[in-house]
């Protein structure tokens, strides 16, 4: 089957854009970003070249978590507006050529959620077994959350056993082995698919599946299964792009392996990403080009997404602690910068020092490797964090649309933001929508660049990958191979410039290697080779033309 057959699969070349409703557009001036804003900003994401909005939660919450706390599966926080406001603002977005996928946070609930006030009122409550309760809980392993919680059992004095939590104890986790509880998670995709959804992001889907100890519920990956299954016959375009943040083998588990039912249609590459910041540590391409070397091949109807960073820590779990340590010397020195031992709450930006050139040397890569690339909000003009703010609260401060009072985010008193926009140089006045819109050297202007160039280069999402010697420790190449043709990548992680030797293989008599953003084409001889000129932290994107090729470059 051709690329062009398969339209269906819009999600193969996306280009996913993650906001949280709270912090980006706020419409009445409360100090709180609402869907009406939102929608009145959807022109600017159409203009990047956004194709699928991920919206982080939205639904009523005490906003312990940044809203992954909920008290109603089925309601939106009266603070960003109503379910009209929802229902409407997916349609404009799809007016403009944009799908929205929402956050599907079901393996715990807040713990003031009905359910659990009913469950922890009496052991005989209807929902006591929405939950998970013990008498004498096992052992618990480490925390998610280590600093903050030191055990994932809570005991509850008035009924006098222990509820399993996860992650922090006013999350209770969900009983995924009751069959009311998978009903209800059900009933939940069905009525956001209903308002026009077009998929979810599945939080921490390992947790989400994981039965309670000492209970046996066969394979739970079925139950994985029997959630897409649902998904795909209420809508077939409709995706689930999971957190899995495990090895690659682990990982091939939740996409459902060769010849087994399909479960998640996405997933995160983790492993990447970390190899990335190492990567940028050294200044060496290589620790990157193995973990990419080693990445699966995937069925045509799965995908990897890549992104630089998200909404929680920038986690360096699957990095060794010397490995972790180098990095964190390189971007996070100081102690308030990291979190749980693991993660750096910073910005890509501040941890380059600013360098424009590695910048977007680092965008340039996210949109060039095989797979869905995902910005968050605010990277497509170089947001930095602010450091006052506690924990994973300091890369999600509000949206920078002008210089002016609150970066143009809320006319309210700046006492009364949802949160507190950074200072110094990566304030409003010098970092914001406004000042970037029309400059064509600015970082706005090149995301947009690459988001074009991205969106007229199916192989990215639906070819094969190489990783491609060099013969320099700095440098990466890569290939990905389609059935419309072939796609080459270089990029320098070091400071000084270099010529790379790129050997492509055979290729027809009189082929080109042509500069995706330039005019310019180099001849390739019979075995595909070619040198390459790179500058300091430079990347280059080529299309390998033969005779015969038709398609504009």
């Amino acid at each position: 089957m051709k690329i062009t057959d398969r339209s269906d699969l819009w999600w193969k070349t996306a280009v996913v854009y993650c906001l949280d409703v709270e912090t980006y557009m706020d419409w009445n001036d409360d100090g709180f970003g609402d869907f009406e804003g939102l929608a009145h900003r959807l022109d600017h994401l159409a203009e990047l070249g956004v194709t699928c909005i991920w919206l982080m939660p939205f639904q009523p919450t005490p906003d312990r978590d940044d809203g992954y706390d909920i008290t109603d599966f089925f309601g939106v926080d009266p603070r960003l507006g109503s379910l009209g406001d929802v229902a409407e603002f997916t349609r404009t977005a799809r007016d403009r050529g944009m799908r929205v996928i929402v956050d599907f946070v079901m393996n715990h609930t807040s713990e003031r959620h009905p359910w659990f006030r009913s469950a922890r009122r009496s052991r005989t409550s209807p929902y006591r077994d929405w939950y998970v309760w013990r008498d004498d809980p096992p052992k618990s392993p480490n925390a998610v959350f280590p600093g903050e919680e030191d055990s994932i059992w809570e005991f509850d004095e008035r009924t006098g056993q222990s509820y399993l939590h996860s992650f922090y104890r006013h999350q209770p986790d969900l009983n995924i082995a009751n069959p009311a509880v998978r009903d209800e998670i059900a009933k939940t995709i069905g009525y956001w698919l209903q308002l026009g959804i077009s998929g979810f992001r599945v939080d921490a889907v390992p947790f989400l599946i994981e039965p309670p100890e000492g209970v046996d519920i066969g394979d739970p990956h079925e139950f994985l299964r029997d959630l897409r299954r649902f998904l795909q016959r209420r809508s077939s375009e409709a995706v689930m792009l999971g957190e899995v943040n495990l090895p690659y083998d682990g990982q091939l588990d939740f996409f459902g392996r060769a010849g087994a039912p399909a479960e998640l249609t996405m997933q995160f590459d983790f492993l990447a990403m970390q190899s990335l910041y190492l990567s940028l540590a050294r200044e060496d391409a290589r620790p990157l080009a193995e973990t990419l070397a080693k990445r699966p091949r995937l069925e045509p109807e799965a995908q990897w997404a890549n992104f630089v960073r998200n909404h929680d820590e920038l986690t360096l779990d699957k990095l060794s602690e010397s490995e972790r340590e180098e990095v964190f010397a390189a971007f996070a020195p100081e102690p308030g910068m990291r979190v749980y031992d693991r993660g750096i709450v910073r910005r890509l930006p501040p941890m380059l020092d600013g360098d424009p050139r590695r910048v977007r040397m680092v965008y340039s890569l996210l949109f060039s490797l095989p797979g869905t690339p995902v910005l968050f909000y605010g990277e497509e003009i170089g947001m930095g964090e602010n450091g006052e703010q506690p924990g994973r609260q300091a890369v999600r401060t509000p949206m920078q649309w002008n210089g002016g009072r609150n970066g143009g985010f809320s006319r309210a008193a700046p006492s009364k933001l949802a949160a507190a926009p950074p200072s110094g140089g990566y304030a409003p006045e010098h970092v914001n929508v406004e000042a970037q819109m029309h400059d064509p050297d600015s970082l706005l202007s090149f995301i947009r660049q690459l988001t074009t160039r991205y969106r007229s280069s199916p192989e990215i999402g639906w070819g094969e990958l190489d990783v491609l010697p060099t013969g320099l420790e700095a440098v990466l190449a890569h290939r990905i191979t389609a059935d419309v043709g072939r796609f080459v990548a270089v990029h320098n992680f070091a400071a000084a410039p270099v010529v790379v030797r790129l050997e492509l293989g055979p290729v027809a008599p009189h082929s080109v290697l042509s500069d995706l953003f330039a005019v310019t084409t180099a001849p390739l001889d019979e075995r595909g080779a070619v040198d390459v000129h790179l500058d300091a932290y430079g990347y280059r994107w080529f299309r390998v033309v033969e005779p015969d090729d038709r398609r504009l470059t």
